[in-house]
């Protein structure tokens, strides 16, 4: 993506199933639980760039010790921020190696010496990136078993549902966000479960001292889940640790957002994306399985780990931009997913260059639309396959070994055409609104193109905004001369505004949704544009699930094809001399290409949830009547 969208968290949990000396003695350090915490949060550095936090609990303290500990920062080097804390409470004993070597001693004297982890990469799209609203957030009790630690890779879409549930409830929350309504309605429900096993073993006869004891040992998490989320309306990967040392990672029922596990007689460890723990663990793709949509990997403080139902799952609706775009294309599956992406689009680049092969260089920007440029390498390979058994069939034997060699020795023209200016676009990115410096985003590698004689195919994961296409690439791709730019999009037309934890609120912010509006208006349909914001504001009020995303009819006269022109020409510079195309990935080769991962609202309104149709109504109506602000 060449332009710069906030999207998902990543998570990282881990929990040591054997003492601190065990891995002293098999690694050589009681850290090991820790480095491995380190090695999953820098590996999923992608997913973070506005906070990072750790969180540790330790088990078998006597009290008076302090068992939680908890660091975050909301630096732009949050991870190195936050493990430089971590290992200043190392460093302080180096000069006392014998000390520092010895797992009860550093347990009980050192800072994040623990037994259970919990770690979060923070992308924000609740609330501002003020160090309130980084993970993990703390719900802190006198009582281990009603302590909760909770991080997540979440959105709710209906917040002021969740928010007045606890005002209901008695509750007077600090705030109004996501993050707040969460731990507090799992909080409440923890709560709920700590009375009803007090009251029936104090009934029991058993002490308080006694009680608090089997309270850690028989509450039910998987209750507290089921209980709490009954009314989420969103995607959700939650992880959360219980003071007394249980943990647990729960996942939505459509599996809009991603989870993944991996449990040894030694450790489990769970992240937001499968290669980040095959490469920590050094285990491979069969060992890693993922958290099942709808329910919860539970670890009991006994060690026991179990897959609970916590919710019935629905239809599986995860997420198609992580296959495309947010995670890690060195997940097996989905690289797979993106050279097939790359390769479908081959007919419709062919369409758009007139066939014209010879004259036409092919390249990728950015760099994250690599893979997605080798299937359309692969496509058009294949295609000028089937060309060269043609031609050598017709020359039925005449050919002269030259013109059999011509025919062979044809190949697609691969270039590398643009390179990124990393450091150039981390300062620009601070005041976006100094257009000459955006220009300079990208260097080109100027001899590339015959000046115009030669088409520039340029593949990019997906265009939303536009805006860094206009400002920076087609000018500088001009630069080469070229007779016409193919700007080529794996990902289909993103219409409507993600609800779900990708920084997609705006319908404004789309040049799919732009374009369409100026189709309206330039074939005096505008009443369709009327009739849609008064079907939103007539059910502005209903409850979320009788309303209709009526958004959809402002797509409804024009075909994709027309769009995509229209987008081409608002994104067009004025001054730039090469013709301009952009071609989109349709649904059906996105399905096709990503069978299993079928959530593509961004793409076709078709919302999981009913909190979906609620906020692209509301982006609707902000929109009309001129107000920048998300939807929910």
């Amino acid at each position: 993506m060449s332009e710069l969208i906030k999207h998902e968290c990543g998570i990282a949990l881990i929990r040591l199933l054997k003492p601190l000396e065990h891995f002293q003695l098999k690694y050589g350090t009681w850290a090991y639980g820790l480095n491995k915490l380190y090695l999953l949060m820098e590996k999923q550095h992608n997913r973070g760039q506005d906070g990072a936090g750790v969180a540790s609990f330790k088990f078998d303290l006597k009290p008076g010790y302090r068992y939680i500990d908890r660091v975050r920062s909301n630096s732009s080097s949050s991870i190195l921020d936050i493990f430089d804390t971590i290992h200043q409470g190392l460093n302080k004993w180096s000069s006392k190696p014998d000390l520092l070597n010895d797992p009860l001693w550093a347990k009980q004297n050192i800072p994040f010496a623990a037994d259970l982890y919990l770690g979060h990469l923070r992308y924000g799209t609740f609330g501002n990136n003020s160090i309130d609203y980084v993970h993990p957030v703390l719900r802190e009790n006198n009582w281990k078993s009603r302590t909760l630690a909770l991080a997540g890779n979440f959105n709710m879409t209906n917040v002021d549902e969740l928010f007045q549930k606890l005002i209901d409830l008695g509750q007077h929350p600090k705030d109004y966000s996501d993050t707040v309504t969460v731990i507090e309605k799992l909080g409440h429900f923890v709560d709920e479960e700590n009375q009803q096993l007090f009251r029936q073993y104090k009934n029991e006869g058993y002490s308080n001292k006694e009680i608090s004891d089997l309270i850690a040992s028989s509450i039910s998490v998987k209750k507290v889940l089921q209980e709490a989320t009954r009314d989420f309306d969103g995607g959700y990967a939650l992880a959360g640790l219980v003071g007394h040392g249980d943990a647990f990672v729960c996942r939505d029922p459509w599996g809009i957002r991603p989870a993944f596990y991996y449990a040894n007689d030694e450790i489990v460890v769970v992240a937001s994306e499968r290669p980040v723990i095959q490469t920590v663990m050094n285990v491979p793709t069969s060992d890693v399985k993922e958290v099942k949509p709808g329910y919860a990997l539970i670890v009991k403080r006994s060690g026991e780990v179990t897959m609970d139902e916590i919710r019935v799952p629905q239809q599986r609706r995860s997420c198609s931009f992580e296959r495309i775009y947010f995670s890690r294309g060195t997940d097996r599956d989905i690289y797979r997913e993106r050279i097939k992406l790359g390769e479908l689009l081959t007919p419709v680049i062919l369409e758009n260059i007139d066939n014209d092969l010879e004259n036409t260089v092919f390249s990728f920007i950015p760099n994250t639309a690599e893979t997605a440029f080798y299937g359309m390498v692969k496509g058009v390979e294949d295609h000028m396959l089937k060309e060269k058994s043609r031609l050598i069939k017709e020359g039925n034997g005449a050919l002269s070994e030259s013109d059999i060699e011509t025919i062979i020795a044809s190949r697609p023209r691969v270039e590398k055409i643009a390179v990124k200016d990393v450091k150039l676009r981390t300062f620009i990115s601070q005041d976006s609104d100094r257009d000459d410096l955006v220009g300079h985003v990208y260097d080109v590698t100027y001899g590339t193109l015959r000046e115009g004689v030669d088409n520039l195919v340029i593949i990019d994961d997906s265009i939303v905004r536009g805006t860094t296409l206009k400002e920076s690439i087609l000018r500088i791709l001009d630069r080469l001369g070229p007779k016409m730019v193919v700007v080529v999009s794996s990902s289909p037309q993103i219409r409507y505004p993600d609800c779900y934890g990708i920084d997609m609120a705006k319908l404004g912010d789309f040049i799919a949704f732009r374009a369409t509006i100026e189709l309206l208006k330039e074939t005096e349909q505008e009443s369709i544009i009327n009739n849609v914001y008064k079907q939103c504001k007539a059910q502005q009020y209903l409850p979320k699930e009788e309303i209709v995303n009526y958004v959809k009819g402002i797509y409804r006269p024009f075909t994709p094809s027309q769009i995509s022109d229209k987008i081409a020409q608002l994104l067009t510079p004025k001054e730039m001399k090469a013709k301009v195309k952009i071609v989109f990935q349709t649904i059906e080769n996105l399905h096709d290409a990503c069978p299993n991962d079928t959530g593509d609202w961004y793409f076709t309104g078709n919302y999981p949830t009913p909190g979906g149709n609620k906020v692209v109504n509301n982006s609707f109506i902000n929109f009309i009547e001129g107000r920048n602000q998300r939807a929910y």
